[in-house]
């Protein structure tokens, strides 16, 4: 367990359900010791087959402000070449999770803070909360997935506003542009994202492992190129017990009725 960044399982939490909580106070800067321990928890996360589904959490108050600023202010162009791969693939390390994830956020998500929710499946926001890329305003550019992430997620002109402009979006604006999935008040973020994270446990790991796999890798290549990956993980997935339980469950009693293992 880290010193800035737990993951959480039992007590109250759905089975299966892991909380990876960022615990920076104020404001959850991601500093270089936050983003190791970022990727030592989702290396962790991805090992552990009792865990069948995430939620990102940073409180109740913020879920991330971005970078540590002055960290980076004393970093010269040298030290950056070097570093600035292991600040990409500490984030890279949450995506590539291999489970359905949630980002609940409550507070600021900017700069790094937005390129850490990114790498959600599913963002859950406060109806108070800000979300933005406002690298642009320190004289550099987002440097953690934002300017590839994003333009995926809301496409390539709406990412370039927010880029370029460095502006803050409020959660209506957020939703309006497909940054986030759902705006609940403050106070039933977590257990929105916790919910939503519990449909997802009691489903087929495996399927869901290979329905993301399929997605994800699929949009980094040609449609023949995805299409191929699609075949192979749809093959793949008859070898599969959960395939067995889920088709048989369906015809014995109808759909939505399975209960997988």
């Amino acid at each position: 367990m880290g010193e800035l960044v737990r993951l959480e399982t039992g007590g109250d939490a759905p089975a299966g359900v892991a909380t990876i909580r960022l615990e920076r106070p104020p404001m959850n800067a991601l500093n270089t010791q936050v983003q190791e321990e970022l990727r030592a928890v989702a290396e962790e996360v991805t090992r552990d087959p009792a865990i069948r589904a995430v939620v990102i959490y940073g409180g109740e108050k913020v879920f991330a402000a971005g970078a540590d600023v002055k960290e980076f202010a004393g970093q010269s162009h040298a030290d950056m070449v070097r570093d600035a791969h292991r600040l990409s693939s500490s984030l890279s390390a949450l995506a590539s999770i291999p489970k359905p994830v949630i980002a609940a956020v409550t507070g600021y998500a900017l700069g790094g803070g937005c390129e850490l929710a990114l790498t959600a499946d599913f963002r859950v926001s406060a109806d108070n909360a800000k979300w933005g890329q406002p690298e642009i305003l320190l004289g550099i550019i987002p440097g953690a997935g934002g300017t590839q992430r994003l333009p995926r997620l809301i496409g390539p002109a709406k990412a370039k506003d927010l880029i370029f402009t460095g502006r803050f979006v409020d959660a209506a604006e957020a939703l309006e542009i497909g940054l986030v999935d759902i705006v609940v008040p403050a106070a039933e973020v977590y257990s929105t994202a916790l919910a939503m994270a519990a449909k997802f446990a009691a489903g087929p790991a495996l399927a869901l492992a290979a329905a993301k796999q399929a997605v994800d890798g699929g949009l980094d290549g040609s449609l023949d190129s995805g299409l191929r990956l699609e075949s192979h993980l749809f093959a793949s997935l008859f070898a599969t017990e959960d395939r067995t339980i889920g088709m048989a469950s369906f015809i014995e009693n109808g759909p939505g009725k399975a209960v997988f293992t």
